[in-house]
């Protein structure tokens, strides 16, 4: 057991913990749960002051290679979280609580964004499954902080991981590595990006103030507090005084929460309401980036743009929208999440695609109230280059089609050449096509180029 010490502070009394290196562990009040917080822990006030070289200097964990972290770091979790190519993450928040900064408190808001006191640090840990077929096993890939400076911005900092896990190295710059995974049939690559400093500030921006997962809509969940017992989350926050104002807890239950696609007991729109703001708000609201839509889930759906919304990029699509009614073709949002090319979206680190978030997405969209609309022709062989003259076959999955197409680049229309059969490419060519069909929306056009030849 630690020995206590009695200790007077603005006319409060409590108790330090001293551990066994003699260091003060925590503060217990009669009137709070709060744990003693140094600010900025080790970190400097501003993003051009001295970063520490390694996560152990840091001072977010009294045992690295353990990853135990020191109490004043307060464990948190998200109901819906940023899409981070499959990796488990591990959250923690140090709220500033010494003789300098006493009681600091977030500035709750049921909706939008809460306001942090400056030396607030935000820790999240990263660790990807290596084995399918044993998804406990995962290497520990980074720990980023970020940090609430003495301007009232943010920044952020990427540590990488030892192989060893003995302590983790600061990043100047960012980084992708390739990460082998065992599958059931062998073994398969994934590409893992880490952020620089400056990628950081893109999506942490200050018009997001700064801070992106912690909020009410996304801490709005269930926590386990040990021995079977569970306590909603922003009530053990509030009960732990961190909160100005506070809230009562029957007003719990009126808050808005975010649904993770599997939760199936919400609707459809909620659960694809939710993704879009976990994934796309931090940029897409007013005053965010260019764009015509607000992703952010405490914006009603009619004002938010989204269904029908005008899109700044159609992408060379007809009739494109942001959500286009049964039309998960015309639907921008939908086609630059569910991409790896240049178009992606979100636009960093961002190497797999999340097929759940995608299929709750897909699912809603096929479910708004629109016309029947054809899938794009494919074309086989695919696109590429071919040795020696081809035969290219055109289909739909739609029976009774009609499949127009053209070998100029340009887009097919209803008075273009019909397709009846294999057609022979013998030159490099761009080959189009596009589907109609009485009662239904036509298709988008497909694409394929294919290069013949030496």
């Amino acid at each position: 057991m630690w020995p206590y010490l009695t200790f007077a502070l603005l006319g409060q009394i409590g108790f330090f913990a001293i551990d066994a290196t003699g260091n003060e562990a925590s503060r217990v009040t009669p009137n709070s749960m709060r744990p003693l917080a140094k600010a900025y822990l080790n970190m400097p006030t501003r993003d051009n002051g001295a970063i520490p070289a390694l996560l152990s200097q840091t001072g977010a964990f009294k045992n690295t290679r353990d990853l135990e972290p020191v109490e004043s770091l307060i464990p948190y979790d998200l109901n819906l979280a940023f899409w981070s190519d499959g990796a488990a993450k591990d959250r923690w928040m140090c709220l500033p609580n010494d003789p300098e900064h006493p009681d600091s408190k977030i500035g709750f808001n049921p909706e939008g964004e809460w306001s942090f006191p400056n030396g607030t640090v935000f820790v999240k840990h990263f660790e990807m499954p290596t084995d399918e077929t044993r998804p406990e096993l995962k290497r520990r890939l980074e720990t980023r902080l970020l940090v609430r400076d003495a301007t009232g911005s943010v920044y952020g900092v990427t540590y990488k991981w030892r192989p060893d896990n003995s302590d983790a190295e600061l990043l100047a710059s960012n980084f992708s590595e390739t990460i082998l995974i065992k599958t059931a049939s062998g073994v398969r690559t994934q590409t893992w990006y880490y952020p620089s400093r400056q990628d950081c500030r893109v999506c942490h921006t200050d018009k997001a103030s700064g801070v992106l997962g912690v909020k009410t809509r996304k801490l709005n969940r269930d926590t386990a507090l040990g021995n079977g017992k569970v306590e909603n989350q922003l009530l053990r926050w509030n009960r732990m005084g961190l909160f100005e104002p506070g809230f009562r807890r029957e007003d719990v239950p009126n808050y808005a929460r975010l649904s993770p696609p599997e939760e199936s007991v919400r609707s459809l729109e909620e659960r694809a309401r939710s993704y879009l703001d976990a994934n796309c708000a931090h940029c897409h609201r007013p005053g965010g980036t260019v764009a015509y839509f607000d992703a952010r889930f405490d914006t009603p759906l009619p004002r938010q743009g989204l269904i029908e919304g005008q899109v700044l990029i159609d992408e060379g699509i007809d009739k494109a929208h942001v959500i286009a009614p049964n039309d998960i073709w015309r639907s921008i949002a939908f086609m630059r999440i569910n991409t790896l090319e240049a178009m992606k979206m979100p636009p960093l680190a961002h190497e797999t695609l999340d097929q759940r978030g995608l299929a709750v997405l897909k699912d809603w969209i096929e479910s708004l109230p629109g016309p029947k609309v054809l899938a794009p022709p494919t074309f086989s062989p695919a696109a590429g280059k071919h040795a020696r003259p081809i035969q290219v076959t055109i289909a739909d999955p739609e029976p009774g089609v009609t499949i127009r197409y053209t070998t100029d680049g340009s887009v097919p229309t209803k008075s273009d050449s019909l397709y009846q059969g294999p057609i022979t490419i013998a030159e490099p060519t761009t080959l189009r096509a596009k589907a109609f069909k009485d009662g239904f929306t036509r298709s988008i056009t497909s694409q394929a180029t294919y290069i013949v030849g030496d």
